[in-house]
């Protein structure tokens, strides 16, 4: 299987720990975390990337979440004993070797990034890898930050960033009605004039017949769970929807997980080991995640 070879290739380095594997059908797409020191982690992530790279060909991937390669992002996120700084450096030192390594185009957005209009990584993505593909030897805007202007013939091209912890969040609506699902991710997401440090889009998911308003939290301290979730349950209701439950994508910080909140008892598949201080509690005294 793609996404535990993968994480192999992870393992395989000194020190390198997987946390997590989400695999998500519907939009054909995998979050793997993993942990590991400053000086193991850009060798650990250079290898996903080229397991990755392997693997994937982005002419024959389709799926609902826009990407720009094989590998779509690889953030650097400080979590303990590093600086946010020090993580920008890493993921400098990480875009070098992906393209001279692996002849992989890289951009680098949030606070990794070189030029200003590339610190949000929509900004960077785009509409995805057949735009870019177009795009990327006639603009010199699209140009890569390292790299020559051509993409990988088959992994595309690749974001890198260094960022503080970011909180993917779903929430999937009693309707197959996707118009409803982006008329409520335009209503919650900051750049249409909602809620501050939230991105969000509306999404189908084909295999349970049901649509989705997939968010992710920049900043879970200014916007929290409970707030955005309050946020796409009120546009909801207006519209005459109900909420079918909800889901947290990869991990999260204790400090962001509200279980008195509304969404905590319609939390899909959750487990104590999403929690990032559980599960490395868990791994330091022996456990298995």
């Amino acid at each position: 299987m793609t996404v535990e070879r993968i994480a192999r290739a992870i393992e395989s380095v000194k020190g390198a720990t997987v946390l997590n594997r989400h695999l998500d059908a519907d939009h054909n797409r995998s979050v793997i975390t993993f942990v590991a020191r400053p000086e193991h982690v850009v060798d650990a992530a250079v290898r996903a990337v080229a397991t990755a790279a392997d693997l994937i060909d982005l002419r024959e991937h389709s799926g609902q979440h826009p990407r720009i390669g094989a590998t779509d992002v690889l953030p650097f996120i400080p979590v303990s004993g590093v600086t946010m700084d020090e993580c920008v450096a890493l993921a400098h030192d990480a875009g070098q070797r992906l393209w001279h390594e692996l002849s992989i185009p890289v951009y680098f957005y949030e606070r990794a990034a070189l030029r200003p209009d590339r610190v949000r990584l929509e900004k960077v993505r785009g509409p995805g890898f057949e735009q870019l593909r177009e795009e990327i030897e006639k603009n010199p805007d699209r140009a890569p930050d390292v790299g020559e202007p051509n993409l990988h013939q088959s992994a595309g091209a690749i974001a890198v960033g260094a960022r503080p912890f970011l909180i993917a969040f779903n929430v999937n609506l009693l309707s197959s009605n996707l118009s409803i699902a982006r008329r409520i991710a335009r209503a919650v997401r900051e750049r249409d004039g909602g809620l501050p440090f939230v991105k969000a889009l509306g999404f189908e998911l084909q295999s349970r017949g049901l649509v989705q308003v997939s968010l992710n939290l920049i900043d879970y301290q200014q916007t929290s769970i409970a707030r955005a979730f309050a946020a796409v349950q009120a546009e909801a209701s207006r519209l005459g929807v109900k909420i079918s439950g909800a889901e947290i994508v990869g991990l999260l910080p204790r400090a962001a997980l509200d279980r008195s909140a509304d969404y905590f008892p319609l939390l899909e598949n959750f487990r104590e080991t999403l929690v990032l201080e559980t599960l490395l509690e868990t791994i330091g005294s022996g456990g298995t995640a």
